[in-house]
C-alpha cells in the first residue's frame, strides 16, 4: 500500500503533453498517407489522422488560440514537397466532456475544402464501437515529433512498434490517472525492450497522432508523465477510439459548407 501511495503521488505532476517518436525507424516516404502534420506558424505542433477527406482525428489538447494549418501528403515537413496539401481548419470539435485534463482527450477539425485523395493522401478507417483490441499485440505509432529532448521536431515522418499491455497492468501504472474505459496503455515491443535508447517511443509532438493495429486507429497518443516522458516505467497512454465511434460519426454527419 505504501508503495501505491508513493507512487501516486508521484504522479500528481503528470499532464497532457505532446509526445514524440525517441529512437524509432524513419518511415517509408508516404508509407501512411493518412497521416497529417498539424502545425502554427509553419511549426509542428501534433500529428492528426484524416478519417474523411473533411476530417482530421487529434488529441482534444492539441487546440490553440493560433489558427491551425493542417499539412496531408508530407514527408519531410521542412521542405516543400509536391504531394503536399495545406488545408486551413475551419472548425474544432472538441469532446464536450473534455475539461484540459486527462479525460475525453480526443476532438476532430474540420478542415476548410475537402482533401483531394490520391497515393500520397488516403483516409483510413476507425474501428467499431464495440469492437476489442486483445492486450500483447504489436501496433504502429508514427509522428514528426522529437527524437530526444529538447530538441525540435523531426523533419522527416518516423514510427515504432509498441504493445498493448492488459489493463490492470495499466491501473497499477497510473492510478486514477487511467479510465480503461476509454482508454489504453502501450509498452514498447519486446524486440525493443533490451535497448534503453529504444525503451520509450513518446516525447514531445507527437500528440494526437494514430496508434495503429490492424490496419486501423484503434489510440491517439494522450499523454505521460511530465518531464520524464521518456522513463519506460510509465508507458504512453492512448485515447481509446473505438468507444468514441459513435460520437466521431455524429459529429461528422452533417454534410455543412464551410468554406
Amino acid at each position: 500500500i505504501q508503495h501505491v501511495i508513493k507512487l501516486l503521488s508521484s504522479l500528481l505532476t503528470i499532464r497532457a503533453v505532446e509526445s514524440n517518436i525517441v529512437a524509432g525507424r524513419v518511415a517509408k516516404p508516404h508509407s501512411r498517407p493518412y497521416m497529417a502534420s498539424l502545425q502554427f506558424n509553419g511549426a509542428h505542433i501534433c500529428g492528426g489522422i484524416l478519417i474523411r477527406e473533411d476530417f482530421v482525428l487529434t488529441a482534444a489538447h492539441c487546440k490553440d488560440p493560433q489558427e491551425m494549418m493542417v499539412v496531408l501528403g508530407g514527408h519531410n515537413i521542412s521542405a516543400t514537397e509536391k504531394t503536399q496539401q495545406r488545408i486551413e481548419v475551419a472548425r474544432y470539435h472538441q469532446h464536450p466532456k473534455f475539461t484540459g485534463q486527462y479525460e475525453y482527450d480526443i476532438m476532430l477539425l474540420q478542415l476548410k475544402k475537402m482533401a483531394k485523395l490520391n497515393k500520397y493522401v488516403k483516409t483510413i478507417g476507425i474501428p467499431n464501437k464495440n469492437g476489442k483490441t486483445p492486450a500483447n499485440i504489436n501496433c504502429a505509432v508514427a509522428g514528426w515529433g522529437r527524437t530526444r529532448e529538447n530538441m525540435p521536431p523531426s523533419d522527416v515522418l518516423r514510427e515504432t512498434t509498441e504493445k498493448i499491455q492488459f489493463n490492470f497492468e495499466c491501473k497499477n501504472i497510473w492510478g486514477i490517472y487511467f479510465n480503461s474505459e476509454h482508454m489504453m496503455l502501450c509498452q514498447v515491443g519486446d524486440n525493443l525492450k533490451l535497448n534503453k535508447s529504444l525503451s520509450y517511443p513518446s516525447l514531445q509532438g507527437d500528440s494526437g497522432g494514430p496508434l495503429i493495429c490492424n490496419k486501423k486507429v484503434e489510440g491517439i497518443t494522450a499523454y505521460t508523465k511530465e518531464d520524464d516522458c521518456s522513463n519506460p516505467r510509465y508507458p504512453h497512454v492512448f485515447t481509446k477510439v473505438n468507444y468514441f465511434s459513435s460520437w466521431i460519426k455524429k459529429v461528422m454527419k452533417p454534410s455543412v459548407n464551410v468554406a
